[in-house]
């Protein structure tokens, strides 16, 4: 703390307790320590169920800790909690704005609740809407409202009282790289020119670049507080980049070193496979034949190999694919959706414009763009959910426009938000599914039975679904998705807000799928997991802007001023910022 700076959150050794499933007591919060001071940004970084929400829940006072102290802005969190609510900004997990009310409402409702009025608020407002770009849309409705505009409108509001700290709760979860950017820029704009204290938890590891210093948690302990840059050469010497052989799949190849003793991480990118491995393991002799090469660390590395430190890497409970990898398929493959000219108005508005593309089965095909972009709807039009306006839709050799319903009894479908039925338990919800696919007698109890040993659900089998913690809960909905054993199988944002650790684990999963035969079909804003993809269509406005695999997506990336590839992430912001450039705009 520089001598200009002022201490606003100075934890003591805090402890919060939970029960457990069984009723067993456990520290979600386990005697964590730290101070953050004015003008300084935090990230809160950690895998699910780290206490990451819990510790920021302590800290605005919402709950109390069962031992230590917590003091924000000189007052105790116990004693003065309502006046440190009435102080800070918060911004919360889930969307807490009022969808019902305008953007204009919302922001008046929130000046109100914190006595900010006249020519101050109006002031405020106007260098606010400015900041977020939401001027244009002050009489829009909250609920009408991108992912990324809903972000920036809820920290709008959060920032209307100019605190001197802001907590914030995976922020930009369901956002995309554009409109991530954006937010980052704003929090760095009022911690650099106002001195704001920013706290901020994350799954987007290339975010703690914007902070200051990162605190990682595991298990409701403190494990690191420090800058990034300690963080990546943790990784230092670790890092190797091995080359694909010919003509076998990226992908499959990955699959298959992820799950070699002593690998920590393993991630595709473009021909070649990014390994995290000690110098000093024996698997390192095993890679020779692939020709390693020394690579650069980054901060998911670094994240990795201390959490490794910390429990076994190897996957256990995630399949292990068998045999050598297959050779690519040839482009002429067996499609199992074709879409033509595919066309959705909302009254005069088109969502999604004379798109085109095609799948082959047994590929992973990603669908991208910012928020608003019209993929969503694409998606839900692919799924049978919406009928298109004009095109043709064809799902596993059925016309969707004439035969919905017997291309559905072929296809999966995993929502972005849990849709599991939270009173009732793992197994009710699974006999719900099963029923809802036709399946009844031997068969429905042999594919549950399945679904229980595929994804280790033994232990919550008697849960109610609304009490798993979150990887169950994705594991239910991949269960519940696959009961039926379809051929394509739709996945709408699965790792949103997942740590890498889960995201590592999710993707050799659906390798295993893929290497079945079933078709991927997958949205996500987490652009170094769409190096998975085999093919992907990027979209904005509801048209097509790119489309290939990821080297070719790639190909439209300029060159990074350090020298390192570039990444699709690059190519994601260049595609789209041409786009917008040419006359579109950013929804």
């Amino acid at each position: 703390m520089n001598a200009n700076s002022r201490l606003l959150i100075d934890c003591r050794n805090v402890r919060k307790m939970f029960p457990d499933p069984a009723g067993v007591p456990f520290a979600a919060v386990a005697g964590i320590s730290f101070r953050l001071s004015s003008g300084e940004i935090v990230g809160l970084l950690g895998p699910d169920g780290a206490g990451k929400t819990t510790l920021i829940r302590l800290i605005t006072g919402l709950m109390k800790p069962h031992e230590g102290s917590i003091s924000v802005l000189n007052l105790d969190s116990v004693k003065k909690s309502r006046a440190i609510q009435s102080s800070i900004g918060y911004m919360p997990q889930k969307f807490g704005l009022y969808e019902d009310l305008t953007v204009r409402e919302n922001m008046e409702l929130y000046a109100r609740m914190h006595g900010v009025s006249g020519q101050d608020r109006e002031k405020r407002f106007r260098d606010l809407l400015s900041m977020t770009s939401l001027e244009r849309f002050t009489g829009r409705l909250a609920g009408k409202l991108s992912g990324g505009m809903k972000q920036k409108l809820g920290l709008c509001c959060s920032l209307i009282s100019s605190p001197s700290l802001i907590l914030l709760d995976e922020p930009t979860v369901g956002v995309d790289p554009l409109s991530r950017r954006e937010l980052w820029n704003i929090l760095r704009q009022f911690s650099h020119e106002e001195g704001v204290g920013v706290l901020v938890s994350t799954s987007y590891m290339d975010e703690s670049a914007y902070c200051n210093r990162t605190l990682i948690m595991y298990q409701g302990r403190l494990l690191v507080d420090a800058p990034p840059a300690d963080v990546i050469a943790r990784a230092e010497g670790m890092c190797v980049t091995v080359q694909t052989p010919e003509k076998i799949n990226t992908r499959q190849f990955q699959s298959r070193l992820a799950t070699m003793p002593g690998i920590i991480n393993a991630t595709p990118q473009g021909g070649t496979v990014r390994i995290i491995l000690p110098p000093d393991h024996p698997t390192r002799q095993k890679l020779e034949e692939y020709h390693p090469q020394p690579g650069r660390p980054d901060f998911s590395d670094g994240f990795m190999t201390l959490l490794a430190e910390q429990t076994d890497p190897a996957s256990g409970d995630i399949p292990v694919p068998e045999g050598k990898p297959l050779p690519e398929q040839a482009a002429e493959g067996d499609v199992v959706i074709r879409v033509t000219d595919l066309v959705r108005q909302f009254g005069s508005f088109t969502a999604v414009n004379h798109v085109s593309f095609s799948v082959r089965k047994g590929q992973v095909f990603g669908l991208l763009g910012p928020n608003g972009a019209g993929k969503s709807t694409t998606f839900r039009m692919l799924c049978g959910l919406l009928p298109a306006t004009s095109g043709t839709l064809n799902v596993a050799g059925a016309d969707l426009r004439t035969a919905a319903a017997r291309a559905r009894r072929k296809v999966g479908y995993v929502a972005q938000k849990f849709s599991m039925y939270g009173m009732l338990t793992t197994r009710q919800n699974l006999e719900f599914f099963a029923g809802a696919y036709g399946m009844a007698g031997k068969e429905r109890k042999e594919a549950i039975q399945a679904m229980e040993k595929e994804f280790r659900l033994t232990p919550y089998m008697n849960a109610p679904a609304a009490h798993l913690p979150g990887g169950y809960k994705q594991r239910l909905s991949m269960a519940c998705g696959l009961l039926h054993s379809p051929d394509i199988l739709f996945l709408d944002e699965p790792t949103s807000g997942a740590d890498p650790l889960a995201r590592r684990d999710f993707w050799l999963r659906i390798n295993s799928l893929a290497e079945k035969g079933v078709t991927i079909i997958i949205t996500t804003h987490f652009l170094g997991e769409a190096e998975f993809c085999d093919n992907m269509l990027i979209m904005m406005d509801g048209t097509t802007l790119a489309e290939g695999s990821p080297d070719e997506i790639r190909k439209h990336a300029p060159p990074r001023e350090d020298g390192a590839p570039a990444s699709l992430e690059d190519a994601f912001l260049a595609i789209t910022e041409k786009y917008m450039k040419k006359g579109g705009e950013n929804p």
